[in-house]
């Protein structure tokens, strides 16, 4: 069995809904990170095999297709093909086990790994309330209703009973939001983010372009203060979880390159990383938000690690509740979680976010020298996907 190995890691800077990302369509902004890993891994364009890409709301102008559109729009060749994969908030962390695989096994070499959603341009749920709305069916069907008798599949629902399962409050939510909005303004003022972060042009929502790089992400509160984290009201009457201490609809693209050995030999290049373990697992569907425990628990055992041998760790920040549960059950170290701050702070572009997660990872385990870096997030329908890599 051939290695996978990370060579180029790149991502947009956060945009916020509405705000200086609004105006790109899509595809043309995935075209900006395919262009980027291309350019950072000096790789000739011919040589990548394929392009797997994650989005969630593949409608509109995200629908036919998005990756193989991102490719049309990039300097790549009319002969790299391409494929979408939704596996909801870890599409695009599937899209880089997909990616790991093919390259493992072999039948590729050089291979992309990316994500992007537009929440300006395809808002949240559109490709399932919009057909509804207009009498084309929900995606639950009658066998489903049948399992799960009386179940309204909700995130929200599922982040309230995580809260309740595992006695956090509304002061350990607003304290741990606080938390991700301060390391992010850390970071940001520290450069950390430099590197990773691919400059693109300002497009604003009523077309104007005024001229500047959009290279900080938006949605970091730079004055944030625990006062007004604590002053937002709950998002369910009665409940815990509020706007602030979830994370932030986002616009974004992200990726990264991934190769075997003859992928090495062929660029010429130092690989970043090499993926160490990844699986998934299916969970309830009605807590929803859980999965990323079980599943960490089972991919450490199966990589022969524990959780005192990970430097660092990337656990998605969909609701403040989620990687404070994770931190309890794994007994896991707070200082080494999301160091960089997290999509409280930062966004949570959706089918983007796997690859950003990894993408933050591989460039923070280099700046503080550790050796194994894991990611996991919760995902919609019950599910988590685990990445582990070893700097190298």
């Amino acid at each position: 069995m051939r290695e996978a190995f990370i060579v180029a890691a790149a991502r947009t800077a956060g945009g916020r809904r509405g705000g200086r990302l609004s105006a790109w369509h899509p595809a043309d902004l995935a075209a900006c990170i395919l262009d980027a890993l291309v350019d950072r891994s000096g790789a000739d364009p011919a040589l990548v095999e394929d392009v797997i890409m994650g989005c969630v709301g593949q409608a509109g102008e995200q629908s036919t297709n998005i990756a193989r559109n991102s490719v049309l729009a990039s300097s790549l060749p009319e002969s790299v093909p391409a494929t979408s994969v939704d596996r909801q908030c870890g599409s695009s962390q599937q899209a880089l086990h997909f990616a790991a695989q093919a390259v493992m096994s072999g039948a590729m070499d050089v291979v992309i790994a990316a994500g992007v959603e537009s929440m300006s341009r395809v808002p949240m749920g559109m490709p399932s309330l919009l057909p509804q709305k207009h009498g084309f069916g929900s995606y639950v069907s009658a066998q489903m209703q049948e399992r799960y008798p009386h179940v309204e599949f909700s995130q929200f629902a599922g982040a309230e009973m995580m809260a309740k399962k595992y006695g956090l409050d509304r002061l350990a939510l607003d304290a741990f939001a606080l938390r991700s909005h301060q390391r992010a303004v850390e970071s940001t003022n520290a450069g950390l983010f430099d590197a990773e972060i691919v400059p693109v042009a300002v497009r604003l929502a009523d077309g104007a372009s005024p001229g500047e790089l959009h290279t900080v992400d938006e949605g970091i509160r730079f004055d944030v203060s625990l006062d007004a984290i604590s002053a937002v009201k709950p998002i369910t009457e009665g409940g815990v979880c509020t706007a602030a201490t979830a994370s932030q609809i986002c616009d974004g693209a992200s990726g990264v390159m991934v190769v075997n050995e003859r992928g090495l030999a062929k660029l010429g290049i130092r690989p970043l990383a090499r993926v160490h373990h990844m699986s998934v697992l299916g969970h309830d569907p009605v807590i929803m938000l859980e999965a990323p425990i079980p599943a960490t628990q089972r991919a450490l055992n199966k990589a022969g690690l524990t959780i005192e041998q990970i430097d660092l760790y990337e656990v998605n920040e969909a609701f403040a509740p989620i990687p404070l549960a994770w931190l309890q059950a794994l007994g896991a170290d707070p200082d080494r979680l999301n160091v960089n701050g997290g999509a409280i702070a930062l966004g949570h572009p959706l089918g983007a976010s796997g690859t950003k997660l990894m993408t933050t990872l591989v460039h923070a385990l280099h700046q503080r020298r550790g050796r194994w870096g894991l990611q996991t997030m919760c995902e919609g329908g019950g599910m988590a996907n685990v990445t582990i890599i070893e700097r190298l």
